[in-house]
């Protein structure tokens, strides 16, 4: 994913050593093809998988599932961070802290969205120490699905998310993996 790469390079904000700032591309604003371009990666990478959804966390993760399931013509569903009026009392629930923002929060599914003969795709964009991703994965145990994949937009791998999913015996797939930002600077793994 070279085209990734080179748009983080030129639009990436290093916050520091541990916070890279992705607003242009994941975070607050979406280029549609670029989006759609990743959602073909993953599709690519998951072919043959036997999937029957996507799911992912919100907000972040929503484009990327969106364009994945789009391209594999399959159901998308996400996972809540706040309870609303209108959320099921008995939803799937898991509290989560978030390493960016800083709070513990919720994620919150309907249980009529997720079924035991489910095999999901998970799609998020990043993943740092991994904690909403565990979070959500115990919600998919809960409704008895299985995780076909797991598919990361962009991973830190000097953090330890997604070495902790795949040591759990997940399918992994990252687009790009930065090894540092020490020093203000992105470097890349091979």
């Amino acid at each position: 994913m070279d085209i990734l790469k080179q748009r983080i390079l030129e639009e990436a904000t290093v916050v520091s050593a541990g916070v890279l700032k992705l607003d242009s591309l994941l975070n607050h604003g979406v280029d549609p093809g670029l989006t759609m371009e990743l959602g073909k990666e993953f599709a690519r990478r998951f072919e043959g998988k036997d999937i029957t959804k996507v799911v992912t966390i919100e907000s972040s993760g929503i484009p990327v599932a969106f364009a994945t399931a789009l391209v594999m013509n399959l159901p998308l569903v996400f996972a809540r961070r706040k309870k609303t009026l209108l959320n099921e009392p008995d939803a799937y629930c898991e509290r989560v802290p978030s390493f960016t923002k800083g709070i513990v929060t919720d994620l919150l599914v309907s249980r009529h969205l997720l079924k035991a003969e489910d095999r999901v795709l998970f799609i998020d964009d990043i993943i740092a120490n991994g904690d909403a991703a565990r979070g959500l994965l115990k919600i998919l145990e809960q409704a008895g699905s299985s995780v076909a994949g797991i598919g990361i937009v962009l991973e830190k791998s000097f953090q330890a998310g997604g070495r902790t999913l795949r040591e759990l015996g997940y399918p992994v797939e990252s687009l790009v993996k930065i090894s540092s930002l020490e020093g203000n600077a992105i470097t890349f793994e091979d």
